[in-house]
């Protein structure tokens, strides 16, 4: 009964979204707000986490602190940026690869800092 009610949920949001005037709007809205919130989430544990990782974070050198921000600002390009790069493939390609090397720096300071 549960699933029935649900795709009934889900059907009517579908309904509304193609044939109420505007409908698309709305539902584009809802989608840029959910992608605001996420975003916000992830912005304030990266907040509490260098508060908590403050004394981590001043000890590393230059270089390494160099490179874990960099990483850091070159995610938020990639996120910035993932309609534009993904509207063609070389782009998505370059997507991937960025974003793959931007965590393996962050991994890898993470265990240099961490080394005991």
């Amino acid at each position: 009964m549960h699933t029935a009610r649900n795709v009934a949920i889900i059907l009517l949001l579908a309904l509304g979204v193609a044939f109420v005037p505007g409908g698309g709007n709305v539902a584009e809205a809802v989608f840029t707000a959910m992608v605001l919130g996420f975003l916000t989430g992830i912005s304030w544990m990266l907040y509490t986490l260098g508060r908590r990782e403050r004394l981590t974070l001043d000890t590393l050198n230059d270089g390494r602190r160099a490179i874990l921000f960099g990483a850091l600002g070159m995610i938020a390009l990639l996120i910035a940026g993932t309609d534009e790069l993904f509207s063609s493939g070389p782009g998505t390609l370059a997507w991937i690869v960025l974003l793959g090397a931007s965590v393996m720096a962050i991994w890898q300071v993470w265990r240099e800092a961490n080394a005991y």
